[in-house]
């Protein structure tokens, strides 16, 4: 008799999961196509990407809906990268036919015949962190790039009399558009500042290994300390390593701007590394806007064509209310230097 119950129990069981697993939607397949798994800001960009995925998936299996099952791809760094995330995307779209695709974009160009064939093929295409300059992307969202490079200039206009122009370097990266308008920015806010600069040299880094190699150039084309007054890095992926080559040489003369918010870059906000203002994203945030807007996309919503989110300006005044990438936005507040636009706002904007 006791094992005929069991027998029972355990077939009712099996019974009631074959019926939940016949009664459950089917996932929908997002491909996802990632940059680096090099880039620390790029890594936390990921991490909120998949925890929100994972936040739909408990949500959508609690109320019945469908959920979502993610298809990762990593390009990887440098040309090799840019080919490779081309030819990810190609085999996504004519292969795998997911129901929709998020790409972060290793170069605006390379990117624009994929997105067409996706466009073809009816995929929708959601990008986050860069732009895509060719094809029809149903969504962007990044962080306010130009507002980065912005905040890094009026930050440096504050801390330089007029006596003389800015004998500046720039270590720029103008294959993507968040870099060229960081770039724009910085320069921007040096110009309504009223503030006389020459670019003294230009150098190209989003790596480490690329930052490594602009200091050793920097190094060997200014030998001379007070050579330099302003080195302006586009992030932090290269930023930071040439920053660490430049300590050891003792060139700690030399004031920093950056665009991230890496960690270690805010120590050296905190401990006086050269580094005195670095524009930060809210990574997480990137990423998990990313994959909210495809999965309204996916039930029938409309969303944002472009979504901006704020960057941060982490100096040795606002350290105290930044709360790192994985953070929330914090609350507005007066910079305490002079700008144009007094106020810090925790908004983000969205445009059709």
């Amino acid at each position: 008799m006791r094992r005929d119950l069991c027998w029972l129990f355990g077939w009712l069981l099996l019974a009631s999961m074959a019926s939940h697993a016949a009664t459950e939607p089917e996932p929908w397949k997002i491909g996802v196509l990632y940059w680096s798994d090099s880039i620390p800001s790029q890594q936390v960009m990921r991490q909120g990407l998949e925890q929100e995925a994972e936040r739909i998936n408990q949500q959508a299996s609690a109320t019945g809906q469908r959920g979502i099952r993610l298809l990762a791809r990593v390009a990887g760094d440098g040309p090799k990268g840019i080919e490779r995330q081309v030819w990810q995307m190609r085999m996504m779209v004519d292969n795998s036919r997911p129901d929709a695709i998020i790409i972060q974009p290793t170069d605006n160009a390379a990117l624009a015949e994929p997105v067409q064939r996706a466009n073809l093929a009816g995929i929708p295409v959601i990008a986050y962190d860069q732009f895509v300059s060719d094809g029809v992307l149903t969504s962007y969202i990044t962080s306010d790039n130009y507002q980065a490079g912005y905040l890094g200039g009026e930050y440096i206009a504050s801390l330089f009399a007029r006596e003389r122009p800015l004998r500046l370097v720039l270590v720029e990266y103008p294959m993507v558009s968040s870099t060229v308008e960081r770039v724009n920015g910085f320069f921007d806010a040096l110009d309504a500042a009223g503030v006389e600069y020459q670019i003294m040299r230009s150098y190209q880094a989003v790596q480490p290994d690329e930052g490594r190699q602009a200091a050793h150039a920097l190094l060997r084309d200014f030998p001379d300390k007070g050579s330099v007054d302003v080195l302006f890095t586009v992030n932090n992926g290269g930023g930071l390593s040439m920053i660490e080559q430049l300590r050891q040489a003792g060139r700690t003369e030399i004031v920093h701007a950056t665009v991230d918010g890496d960690p270690e870059s805010v120590d050296n906000i905190r401990y006086g590394r050269l580094t005195r203002i670095d524009s930060a994203q809210f990574c997480a945030m990137l990423g998990a806007t990313a994959v909210r807007q495809v999965y309204r996309v996916l039930n029938g919503r409309q969303v944002a064509r472009h979504v901006m989110i704020p960057t941060f300006p982490v100096t040795r005044e606002t350290l105290d209310i930044y709360p790192g990438w994985d953070g929330d936005l914090p609350a507005t507040f007066n910079k305490p230097w002079p700008s144009v636009t007094k106020q810090w706002r925790n908004q983000l904007r969205e445009d059709d």
